[in-house]
């Protein structure tokens, strides 16, 4: 089997849908001799912000010293992006050997594609002698596959509406799942929170016995002229220049920050100047990302209610004259909600789909926009829809592309073969 072949396979489980539950995932880990409890585990759930806590934290441990795992999802161009090792993806042909490995273990187990790559994450993570692996958890956090671990510190980010048909239709729901992470007497760290999600979060912390460390309590960012610094839980930092973009991004950071005071306390070596380094090095791709560094094309993930007010408000902060956005949302996401807050920021709208099997008509959200006031219309494919709006726009407008990461990979993509026009 090769690397082509195991994807082909990898993918094929998808036949098996989204089905939560952990009763796959540790036979799973059984059967492979547990390989998750051969290094230090963190384990990251929330709504928005989860990538990026985990990509900054990665940042830290490694400029420690320490060989540190990153499993996330999803991947913006390559299945190897969501397993890496100190930064570098995992190989192809250790996918296809490692694909070959699990698919002999897992004979009668009907694992789920997030299942099997979990599995894969947490086995290559084990070969490779990691010292710590920072896991995203995929969906929720109670019957997430990456539940099946018992990590040495958790991180909730905000928890706003999202997959509400598997995690329930208000926050506190929502909250109970995220919070099913929260493992008995280890430490968690939970980012600012609408009052009824931080009430649910706060009663399971109880429950386990679980030190509770929170954003604006136990720690908190600040951001100014000088830069963005983070104070509290024995830290004081000033002057940091954040290698990731917007005010909320702060907020992200300051959560990676609070965990690594955490592991400090616990006993790992981190020193001030890994703390900072990493802060000031880490990238994540398809987040406020700047295409080329110029400020012509603005690439975000933004895919829900929370993540579309915080690009609101990072656009409302640009000296710009007007947004053209290249928009496609995912079939189950709430237009309105993520049309809402953005909309009044926009000059025109480039309405297409996501490269994804369900998404919303291009031209239903046309619709909307026109019903807003702002000038819409409809293209069959992001490459059309960007290249329209690359010719429309005027000097000091910028391009803008949101409404799903699996959009903003194929503006990627369409820009890495293109040469940027000019104003």
């Amino acid at each position: 089997m090769n690397y082509r072949e195991s994807l082909d396979y990898l993918y094929g489980l998808q036949r098996f849908g989204i089905k939560l539950g952990l009763e796959n995932i540790r036979t799973l880990l059984e059967r492979c001799g547990h390989p998750e409890r051969g290094y230090g585990i963190i384990h990251v759930a929330g709504t928005n912000g989860k990538g990026s806590v985990s990509a900054a934290l990665a940042a830290i441990l490694q400029h420690a010293g320490y060989r540190t795992g990153l499993y996330t999802s999803p991947h913006l161009h390559s299945f190897t992006e969501r397993i890496r090792v100190d930064g570098d993806a995992i190989a192809e042909d250790e996918v296809a050997r490692i694909t070959i490995l699990l698919r002999s273990l897992a004979e009668g187990v009907p694992a789920t594609f997030f299942e099997f790559t979990t599995a894969m994450a947490l086995l290559h993570f084990q070969q490779r002698q990691v010292d710590f692996a920072i896991l995203e958890v995929g969906m929720g956090g109670r019957l997430d596959a990456t539940n099946a671990v018992n990590p040495r510190l958790c991180v909730i980010t905000p928890i706003c509406f999202d997959h509400a048909e598997h995690l329930g239709d208000n926050l506190a729901a929502i909250a109970r799942e995220k919070g099913g992470i929260i493992k008995e007497k280890v430490p968690v760290i939970v980012g600012r929170q609408e009052p009824e999600a931080l009430e649910v979060l706060m009663e399971e912390a109880r429950s386990r016995h679980s030190s509770l460390f929170l954003c604006g309590r136990d720690f908190s960012p600040d951001g100014g002229p000088d830069g963005f610094g983070f104070h509290g839980m024995g830290l004081e930092l000033s002057g940091l220049r954040p290698g990731l973009l917007g005010a909320h991004q702060q907020e992200n950071l300051s959560l990676a920050l609070a965990a690594a005071a955490v592991l400090r306390l616990q006993g790992a070596g981190i020193p001030g100047a890994a703390l900072r380094e990493g802060i000031e090095r880490v990238r994540w791709p398809g987040r406020l990302e700047w295409w080329g560094g110029r400020r012509e094309v603005l690439i975000d993930g933004a895919h829900n209610e929370g993540g579309a007010r915080v690009l609101a408000a990072y656009l409302s902060s640009l000296p710009i004259t007007g947004v053209r956005w290249v928009a496609g949302i995912k079939g189950i996401r709430p237009i309105r909600d993520i049309l809402g807050p953005l909309l009044p920021h926009v000059s025109a709208l480039y309405c297409t789909r996501p490269p994804v099997e369900e998404s919303v008509d291009p031209e239903l959200l046309a619709e909307q926009g026109a019903a807003a006031g702002v000038p819409a219309e409809a293209y069959e494919t992001p490459e059309a829809a960007l290249a329209a709006a690359l010719r429309d726009r005027r000097r000091d407008e910028i391009v803008l592309v949101a409404g799903s990461l699996f959009l903003a990979a194929a503006a990627r993509e369409f820009l890495q073969n293109q040469e940027m026009p000019s104003a």
